[in-house]
């Protein structure tokens, strides 16, 4: 019922976005958003670390111990991994994470993990451990926003690493808290539902962390927002050199005032009116329920096309992308490694999470070697690997 309500505004509620944008595509409205050098500068860096990280699973998933996989198969995978100069180059940029070495038995080069990047997988694997009731609550947390409380469980695993689960969290999570969670079959075949159960235990965690804020701003002695307005307000932070005209910072003060309903509570029939302040109701629901997802992700940021997966459950009928664009004081929309990742702005300060958790810690280390690349290495190493990288062109 609710989901073919939101259909039928689907066609009214972009006319009524937040900024009223000009008619202009798709790619011309993503060209002209306000630049964050300092997103940007992070998210250069995070694009050669999920090709790292795609490597690092292969190798990972392989039998042999210590876990290693030939030169060979990694390049027959290059183009889907987008190593546009091949695995051999790629891989030698980032001696501090990959090893090269001839295999004595199959007298093939091997590629495997140094110690320093498998001390990270074991850090990052015991950081989730530790912190599974808090994956668990999260689990909870994105069924509740669902209209029907159930979700696609291949929607899931395409954010399974966002949401800080275990590889395993089927049996991990899924099957040993039977009275929280439950798996129900499709209509097609191979499909499945995970289904939030009834459960009291959950109940005062289904508070969204805009709340929170909230809360903080309003026993501020310097209050950065009006206590009237603060019920409804959510933190602004907009680019640096974003020009804020006099008719923005009015449309912003509008917004922040209008009431709508949270990612957690039950939508009734008379959001269904079609006017204006009834529309724009449902479109700050929408940047509610995506501010409440990216909150519960370990490192604030996401893809777009993986939230996309959640829109229909989520009764959101907006175009995601744009509604992140339309919404440049909360969101930063990268489009960086032929990928659009959006992060929660007020999460992050000076290219860092202003709150780490140990699973991000661990991740971070994995991006620092990134980007330390072959630094900190002697020259006589230096040479022989540039004498091989020429032999492999």
């Amino acid at each position: 019922m609710a989901t073919q309500l939101f259909k039928k505004l689907s066609s009214t509620a972009t006319a009524f976005s937040f900024l009223r944008r000009a008619k202009t595509t798709s790619a011309q409205y993503v060209a002209s958003r306000a630049r964050d050098p300092t997103f940007e500068k992070l998210m250069e860096r995070y694009k050669n670390l999920l090709r790292v990280i795609s490597i690092q699973d292969l190798i990972l998933a392989s039998n042999s111990t210590p876990p290693a996989v030939s030169l060979d198969f990694i390049s027959r995978l290059s183009q889907r991994i987008h190593l546009n100069r091949g695995a051999a180059v790629f891989l030698r940029r980032y001696p501090h994470i990959f090893h090269i070495f001839n295999h004595p038995d199959k007298l093939q080069p091997f590629c495997a993990l140094t110690p320093t990047a498998l001390q990270i997988v074991r850090q990052e694997s015991e950081a989730i451990e530790k912190t599974l009731p808090l994956a668990i609550t999260r689990l909870v947390k994105i069924l509740s926003m669902s209209l029907t409380k159930k979700l696609p469980l291949r929607a899931i695993f395409k954010v399974w690493k966002e949401l800080g689960l275990p590889d395993d969290f089927e049996d991990s999570i899924i099957s040993r808290n039977p009275e929280v969670f439950a798996l129900e079959d499709g209509n097609e075949i191979n499909t499945h539902y995970l289904v939030l159960n009834d459960s009291d235990e959950f109940r005062d965690c289904l508070v969204p962390a805009v709340e929170n804020w909230r809360m903080m701003e309003c026993c501020r002695e310097e209050c950065s927002v009006d206590r009237t307005e603060l019920k409804y307000s959510f933190k602004q932070g907009f680019p640096p050199g974003m020009r804020l005209g006099k008719n923005l910072k009015a449309k912003v003060k509008e917004w922040q005032r209008l009431p709508y309903i949270g990612p957690y509570e039950e939508m009734s029939a008379k959001e269904s009116r079609r006017s204006k302040h009834g529309v724009m109701r449902m479109e700050k629901r929408a940047v509610g329920v995506v501010h409440e997802f990216l909150s519960l992700t370990v490192e604030k940021m996401v893809e777009v096309e993986k939230i996309s997966h959640f829109r229909q459950w989520f009764g959101i009928e907006l175009n995601v992308r744009d509604l992140f664009l339309d919404h440049p004081g909360m969101f930063y929309l990268s489009t960086k490694g032929k990928v659009h990742s959006v992060f929660l702005r007020e999460s992050y300060e000076r290219g860092c999470l202003i709150e780490p958790n140990p699973v991000y810690e661990a991740r971070r280390k994995l991006l620092s070697l990134v980007a330390l690349g072959r630094r900190g290495l002697d020259r006589s190493w230096s040479e022989q690997n540039r004498v091989g990288e020429m032999s492999s062109d």
